[in-house]
Parts: C-alpha cells; sequence; structure tokens
C-alpha cells in the first residue's frame, strides 16, 4: 500500500434503503433525499439507524467531497414518525429508550464528525427531529415558506435532544435558542435568515439547485483543508484562546504541507484558477 488513501472507498453508487442517495457524475456532490412526502418526510427506527451508519461511512469516502440535505415534496422533515417511532417509545423500558435516543444522538454526532461539509435545502415543515438535522447541518438554504420548530416540549419532552441545548445557542444566541426550545414555537424563515440559523433564502423552486451549487463550489474548493475547517469547528467550542490559537497554528501547518497550498499559489502566480486534488 503506497498511501493511506487507497483504503477509502467510493459512495457514488451507494443504495439507499431508507431515502434517496445521488451524485454528480464525478461523485463529488451527494444529495440525500428524505422521501416520504405523504407523511412530511418523517424518520423511521430504520432511517435513523441507517442515516448515522451512511455518516459514519462517509469518513471514508474517496469521490463525495460536499452533502445536500433534502427533503421531497415541499418539506424538510417533520421529525420523527408519529406512529412507527413515538407511539412504540411509550411502551419501551429505559434500557431501550436509552439505546434509541443515543443513536439519535449518534447521527448528529456522525455528521460533525464527516468531513464533507453538508447543506441543509430547508423547504416547508422543519420540526422536531428534522429541525436537529438542519441545525447539525454546516450550512442552511431554506424558502421563505419554511418553518422550523423544536417540538418537544410540546409532546411533554425536554427541549433537549439530539445537542440542541449546544448546538442552537451556539447558532442564533441563548435567548432566542431558549424561547424556541421552551416554548417549541415555529421559527419562521425571515426570523432565521435574520437570527443566522439560514445562510440565505430562495424561491422554492430554486431551493435544490441553490444548495447544490454551494455544495459544488465547496466539492470543487480545497477540500482536504475544508474538512479541518469543520474538525476545528467542533473541536474548538471547549477551548480557551491559548488552546484555539495553537490548534489553528498546528491546523494551517498541516494544510500548508499539502500539495493543494502550493497549487493554490502557482495558480495565483499564472492568473489562472487552481485545480485542487485534496493532497
Amino acid at each position: 500500500m503506497d498511501t493511506m488513501r487507497e483504503t477509502l472507498r467510493p459512495f457514488r453508487d451507494y443504495q439507499a434503503r431508507h431515502f434517496q442517495w445521488s451524485t454528480d457524475a464525478d461523485g463529488r456532490v451527494a444529495t440525500l433525499t428524505l422521501n416520504r412526502p405523504d407523511k412530511k418526510n418523517p424518520l423511521t427506527f430504520e432511517s435513523y439507524a441507517e442515516l448515522r451508519d451512511l455518516f459514519r461511512g462517509l469518513v471514508y469516502a474517496s469521490d463525495v467531497r460536499a452533502i445536500v440535505l433534502a427533503g421531497e415534496g415541499g418539506n424538510f422533515c417533520s421529525g420523527g414518525d408519529v406512529f412507527e417511532i413515538i407511539e412504540p417509545l411509550t411502551r419501551m423500558t429505559m434500557p431501550d429508550l436509552l439505546a434509541f435516543t443515543r443513536m439519535t444522538g449518534d447521527v448528529v454526532k456522525a455528521m460533525r464528525r464527516c468531513p464533507q461539509p453538508i447543506i441543509a435545502a430547508v423547504d416547508g415543515v422543519c420540526a422536531g427531529a428534522g429541525a436537529i438535522l438542519a441545525l447539525a447541518s454546516d450550512l442552511r438554504h431554506a424558502t421563505p415558506r419554511a418553518r422550523t420548530a423544536f417540538l418537544f416540549t410540546r409532546v411533554g419532552l425536554a427541549g433537549a435532544d439530539m445537542g440542541a441545548c449546544g448546538l442552537l445557542p451556539r447558532v442564533i444566541g441563548q435567548g432566542r435558542a431558549a424561547e424556541l426550545l421552551f416554548t417549541g414555537r415555529a421559527m419562521t424563515a425571515q426570523e432565521g435568515e435574520a437570527w443566522g440559523f439560514y445562510n440565505a433564502l430562495h424561491a422554492p423552486e430554486d431551493l435544490l439547485a441553490q444548495a447544490q451549487g454551494v455544495a459544488r463550489g465547496l466539492a470543487d474548493g480545497p477540500w482536504f483543508a475544508h474538512g479541518i475547517t469543520k474538525t476545528m469547528f467542533n473541536q474548538e467550542w471547549a477551548m480557551g484562546i491559548e488552546e484555539m490559537v495553537e490548534s489553528e497554528a498546528q491546523a494551517q501547518a498541516i494544510c500548508m504541507m499539502t500539495q493543494d497550498f502550493r497549487r493554490a499559489f502557482e495558480a495565483f502566480a499564472a492568473k489562472a484558477k487552481p485545480i485542487f486534488q485534496g493532497d
């Protein structure tokens, strides 16, 4: 084995069982579509598990460089399916309940750990666990009709679900996060954009193409360095300023050792566009 890159494998032909999976011709941009539009794309035990396993596996992808997460039929995701998840949960024992909540949390951890930037394309209903999927993404684009609600308190549960009490304040601030997590009310698309939850709003017919365009730009960029950026976002939450600056010094020195760094300089000197290879 000449390089560790030989241990990677392609994901363009991944055969999804509980949602749709497709990629561009070169496999660099993948689109994951939740596809139960008749119920506004709810999650099931099986789809949670497959999402967890897929995002864990994408750490070893040789082709996929960015991911768009979307929903079919004018809605993003309505959360856990009431009859396929919620009702069975009311009959489970504590060990099974904890296994379930840990599994849902593992989806978030896998999304945060995979090196590929994830762009959520949010239309219509984005509720409960669906709101968490959007929150756990790296970028979020939406339509003006998107309504995002962390509904947990409305069903007698804590707003602390799948990392919401840690993630949401970092995106929109403590006070606004507290309002949404205590009340369960829907955040409008306009509020979401003003508060920094959404990076941009688009017409419904343009949403997917816009999100895929952002993903394409990232995939064609210095995607090894993008993976380092995502890692540092995660690691620096628990650091003081001394540790932050030192960690970023080390991270940047690693990136400076790549051929992509040299390619970028040579392209700049030649007034050309660099072609990044991730090495």
